[in-house]
């Protein structure tokens, strides 16, 4: 019998690889977790928290704007972007002590430093070796820029929550969730934003007419957007930069933020001594239990690809840590994951799109609204809301939510338990809405705009 040194050793202290970590020390395993960046992973260092930091200081400035018709004279001061900058890192430092203590406490043992698989059932970290009964792989992902002629000077999401000082002009280059959060939050902070996207309009597998309604929205705020426009160089011009782009245009700016993908951290981990195979992405294989093809290896969260949400990883790791040590194998049900995009103003989603709705099912009904919310029939903003919901016709079950709006997010999160939970549109008109808010608009739709089949 093989005496191990650890049942489970964890390779990423990112949401997932701890709360696997955690879960599986809870249930009296020896378990060990290796970081050698900072605990918490993207999401909390560099990613969700200080990116929703960001966007509710974003707000601020359009808040106090709208004050004045609500008899508030807000004189606001310029950004101190360094104080802004400052206590959103001391607020991501007590979320590391958390994430330590959580570790500690469940009584992982944790090593600061790179690991390494060097074979089957062994991990190695500054030199020493360790034989472990599983290892999971949950080191998530990285931001990805293709070279090109300047592409040394352009700056990622990461180093965008560290900048010594705010520019005055900004290119965001890229078309998914980061692109779009970042243009709004930098525009709302005083910033000359355009966003540059290759094709002919950012979101890509959203609803059209979200994409197309927020491209709008955000387009009346004073962001740029430049669409069917790629970057053919980056020149440097002293302290700005020229942007040139492959239509003959170019672009004068202080800063060019590209935002163009992730891929997968899966260099330098030793997965080569193992018969752990990759995707030309580097992103990790795994199947439904989160196995790779090497007994006792297996992979999480972003590093094996799929939806690359952190809720995502927390729900694999619990999966994993069941089938390990569990009574029963688990998987996760990726059906009806609800999402949002923090962009300005907030859009979120549970279920199909329209077009993915049509194309599943025979006959669907589309039901939408499209508002002034209440709070600007006197704050004087033109800012709009647009409510959706497709149902099958059939079954009368709703398989499509979204909304672009204030708190979408916070509003369709609870539509998403709806939705999960199986509820008919005769649910959602038998169901009394609260009055007055943009939520009640979910259940006084009665009349479909379009019916398909």
């Amino acid at each position: 019998m093989i005496d191990y040194d650890y049942d489970l050793f964890v390779i990423g202290a990112g949401s997932g690889g701890v709360r696997a970590a955690r879960m599986a020390a809870a249930r009296g395993v020896r378990v060990a977790c290796a970081e050698e960046r900072y605990l918490g992973g993207t999401c909390v260092n560099v990613g969700c928290v200080p990116k929703k930091l960001f966007v509710y200081a974003s707000h601020y400035r359009e808040d106090f704007e709208q004050a004045r018709n609500y008899g508030w004279d807000v004189n606001a001061e310029p950004l101190d972007w360094a104080r802004l900058r400052d206590n959103k890192s001391e607020e991501i430092a007590r979320l590391n002590g958390v994430y330590d203590r959580l570790l500690s406490d469940a009584g992982v043992k944790q090593f600061e430093g790179r690991a390494r698989i060097e074979g089957p059932h062994c991990v190695s970290v500054k030199g020493i070796t360790y034989r472990c009964k599983n290892i999971l792989v949950a080191t998530g992902g990285w931001p990805y820029v293709p070279e090109f002629h300047g592409s040394e000077y352009v700056k990622t999401s990461n180093d965008m929550f560290f900048l010594e000082s705010l520019p005055k002009r900004v290119v965001v280059v890229g078309g998914g969730y980061i692109a779009v959060e970042f243009a709004g939050i930098l525009h709302g902070l005083g910033v000359d934003v355009t966003q540059l996207y290759r094709g002919p309009l950012f979101l890509r597998g959203f609803d059209q007419d979200c994409r197309d309604f927020l491209a709008a929205e955000m387009t009346k705020k004073g962001i740029d957007l430049v669409f069917n426009s790629n970057v053919a160089k980056i020149v440097s011009e002293g302290d700005a930069y020229e942007v040139h782009l492959d239509g003959g245009d170019v672009i004068e700016t202080d800063l060019v933020l590209y935002a163009t993908g992730r891929r997968a951290m899966t260099d330098d981990l030793g997965l080569e001594t193992v018969n752990v195979k990759l995707r030309e992405n580097g992103s990790i294989i795994v199947d439904e239990y989160f196995a790779t093809d090497e007994k006792g290896i297996y992979a999480i969260g972003d590093v094996k690809g799929g939806i690359e949400l952190t809720p995502v990883a927390l729900a694999e790791g619990m999966a994993l840590v069941e089938t390990l040590f569990g009574a029963v194998p688990a998987t996760v049900d990726y059906d009806y994951i609800a999402t949002a995009v923090f962009s300005q103003p907030n859009m979120a989603t549970v279920g199909l799109s329209e077009e993915a709705a049509r194309d599943q099912f025979p006959r669907v009904d589309v039901f939408k609204s499209e508002f002034r919310h209440l709070k600007h029939t006197v704050s004087g903003s033109d800012e709009r809301t647009l409510m959706k919901l497709l149902v099958d016709r059939d079954s009368d079950r709703v398989i499509g939510i979204h909304m672009i709006g204030a708190d979408a997010g916070e509003i369709v999160q609870g539509m998403a338990v709806a939705m999960k939970a199986g509820a008919t549109k005769a649910i959602f008109d038998s169901t009394v809405g609260i009055h007055p808010t943009a939520a009640e608009e979910f259940v006084t739709m009665r009349q479909p705009s379009a019916q398909y089949g």
